[in-house]
């Protein structure tokens, strides 16, 4: 950014939107087929419960900050935006490439930019976070350009002979790049409107990988337990999951004195088919406004989100002007919700 950029930031708020999408996923795919022997279920059993028919999962030459890395430039070059012009990345991620540095740093190298850039564990929730988080940098003006990624390996902590959650999850990155509103923006109410962040730490066990942190650290014998993956209470989730996801958009539409009917897409984690048809349902909006692509990703936690709204744009099922609703839920129990006029 230069110092005239600066200058010009600095003297008035700005608002926020986001200016290009980008999604990365690994090359294989794994359908419920060849799930069907390990976990003695049937392609028809998965579909009915979850809405998945496959996923994608990733390679040993294929980590996190690779498939972030790839989003990101797809995001960029959809913004037109050079690396070198980003002020922050935020990455939304629980399965980084190390514990420490950050992912954000790993992909900060590989674009060749030079800014702010760190990790958010928010796990499903992460992207909305993210999301967030770059909207109050750039509307305060204290940053011209911020790159949001939620990435996940998620196949890296599934325990693969649980069939309870063996069945949902798959890897992939999804990035957008945001950046201030034009004066044409903000005369057609066009941008990030608001986000809403919501936690709940009463529930933490209920979506947890035990092991693998500084209170149960790895060992042989926690690994060779499978306390290092993904352990989930699915009905509390569930049960979570609607009855949060559908009150926090009600409360982002109310803030803004519009209604469910006035929303032209939801955009919400693709966790569950049965979740998303549960939101629906409470907020009287037709599943034909959900933007559902989860039966060819699964559960990609916090690049669920933009790996979707980057899709809906590519295939122009998002239009300009029309009114998304980004929502997820994820561990913590953490969730959220962004209003956005495209």
């Amino acid at each position: 950014m230069s110092a005239s950029d600066r200058d010009r930031l600095a003297v008035r708020p700005l608002g926020s939107r986001i200016l290009g999408t980008g999604h990365a996923v690994p090359t294989r795919v794994v359908t419920n087929a060849d799930l069907q022997d390990s976990l003695q279920t049937t392609d028809k059993w998965i579909r009915e419960r979850t809405g998945i028919r496959e996923r994608h999962i990733a390679s040993p030459e294929e980590p996190g900050s690779v498939l972030a890395t790839r989003a990101a430039r797809h995001a960029l070059e959809t913004a037109g935006i050079a690396a070198e012009d980003l002020d922050l990345i935020v990455v939304g991620t629980f399965t980084p490439d190390y514990p420490m540095p950050a992912t954000a740093v790993l992909v900060q190298r590989a674009l060749g930019a030079s800014c702010a850039a760190f990790d958010l564990s928010a796990a499903c929730a992460g992207f909305v976070y993210g999301l967030s988080i770059a909207d109050q940098f750039v509307s305060r003006g204290t940053a011209r350009y911020a790159l949001v990624i939620g990435v996940e390996l998620l196949s890296h902590v599934t325990d693969w002979t649980d069939r309870s959650t063996a069945i949902l999850f798959g890897d992939g990155a999804g990035a957008v790049v945001v950046g201030p509103t034009s004066a044409e923006d903000v005369a057609a109410g066009r941008g990030i409107l608001s986000t809403h962040l919501f936690a709940d730490g009463a529930h933490a066990e209920s979506l947890i990988v035990p092991g693998g942190g500084t209170r149960e650290p790895i060992t042989a014998a926690n690994v060779g337990d499978r306390r290092v993956t993904i352990k989930m209470q699915g009905k509390e989730v569930f049960k979570h999951a609607v009855r949060s996801l559908a009150s926090s958009c009600r409360s982002a539409l109310a803030a803004h004195d519009l209604a469910p009917k006035d929303v032209d897409w939801v955009v919400a984690h693709q966790a569950n088919l049965r979740i998303l048809e549960g939101v629906a349902e409470r907020n009287e909006v037709s599943m034909d406004r959900f933007y559902v692509n989860l039966d060819r990703f699964g559960n990609t936690s916090s690049a669920s989100i933009p790996i979707a709204l980057d899709e809906a744009v590519r295939n122009g099922a998002i239009q300009r002007g029309q009114l998304l609703v980004l929502c997820a839920l994820g561990g913590g129990l953490t969730w959220g919700c962004a209003l956005v006029r495209w």
